[in-house]
């Protein structure tokens, strides 16, 4: 695999790393989120391309 591909990939999955934290904590912020674990999933897909990839997790709220 190329140079380019790499880093243009590293740099998309840093930007949903980020993106997707902040949004997590964002609407656990304000959330009654004391003792539960929440499911969590994400979907990534890529146009032109025959893909979907599911990734599941639990997320525990805060203390």
């Amino acid at each position: 695999m190329d140079e380019d591909f790499n880093m243009s990939m590293r740099k998309f999955l840093k930007q949903v790393g980020v993106t997707s934290q902040q949004a997590i904590e964002e609407a656990m912020r304000d959330a009654d989120t004391a003792g539960k674990v929440f499911n969590a999933k994400v979907v990534l897909t890529i146009d032109g391309v025959d893909l979907e990839h599911v990734v599941t997790g639990k997320i525990k709220g805060r203390e």
